[in-house]
């Protein structure tokens, strides 16, 4: 009985979950120049394709999805890489105030976002990298990093120390333990830290709103939020087809990583 009671739970709480998809994808396929704002729970239209084309022509997210894929793919793997180093540096090679170390690493996160972003946008316009593909990089990988170090800081704790002792001794260097050890390892975690600080960037808004104006420089949800202003826009058919566009890629990467994903989240291992 306990079991059929679990089931029923976790089926409504999935259909709840799915729910606002379910009227995004539905509302997504009427036709524009029909469209009106009431809400529409069964499919009347399917101009689904067709207000896919149309966001595509009409946003500018053809020209900021390879910017995005810059930012979603670069920024979270040196993040990942340097999170890692520093894990490895405080636990297996015991850094000297090693936990100060990691207090300092991520103690950037106490604040909000909000509290520095016009500091950032000042530094940003002085040194010149404001509204390029190199200034975004940075950000998001500063975003990135104190997370990518506190969970591989977790991990690395649960390796025993003597496996370092033991590659020590049989003549390996650091650099090997760290690459030939330690990393393949802490894969699965690496991986789950990966997915989650690339969906993160992926869906950035604040930061694209702030430090970025053109087209092909912003990511690609602050080009879908330019879509409709005060002052107008595409119609609201087309916005949810370019939001459904939008959403698809993040989906995907949880599907395909999901096993991963899975085993990141526990902190396992293979």
């Amino acid at each position: 009985m306990g079991k059929i009671i679990r089931t029923v739970v976790l089926v409504i709480l999935g259909i709840l979950w799915l729910l606002p998809a379910y009227l995004l994808v539905v509302n997504a396929m009427k036709d524009p120049m029909t469209f009106t704002s009431k809400l529409s729970w069964v499919p009347t239209d399917f101009h689904l394709f067709e207000n896919f084309a149309e966001a595509v022509n009409l946003s500018g997210l053809g020209s900021s999805v390879l910017s995005t894929l810059l930012y979603a793919v670069l920024s979270p793997l040196i993040a990942v890489l340097v999170g890692a180093a520093a894990g490895f540096a405080i636990v297996a090679l015991r850094l000297k105030r090693g936990f100060a170390w990691f207090v300092l690493i991520f103690g950037g996160t106490v604040f909000p976002l909000q509290m520095i972003l016009l500091p950032l946008f000042d530094a940003y316009s002085r040194a010149g990298v404001f509204d390029t593909r190199v200034g975004m990089v940075i950000i998001y990988t500063a975003i990135s990093i104190p997370f990518s170090a506190f969970v591989m800081r977790n991990f690395f704790t649960g390796v025993a120390h003597s496996t370092f002792e033991a590659a020590v001794l049989d003549g390996a260097t650091t650099w090997r333990i760290f690459t030939r050890m330690y990393l393949p390892m802490a894969s699965s975690a690496l991986v789950a830290i990966f997915i989650l600080q690339a969906t993160f960037v992926w869906n950035d808004l604040l930061l694209g709103l702030t430090l970025t104006q053109s087209d092909d420089i912003r990511p690609i949800v602050t080009t879908l939020s330019s879509m409709q202003s005060t002052y107008g826009g595409a119609q609201m058919s087309t916005v949810l087809a370019a939001a459904v566009l939008v959403s698809l890629p993040t989906v995907v990467l949880f599907l395909c990583t999901q096993r991963f994903f899975a085993k990141g989240l526990a902190l396992g291992q293979y």
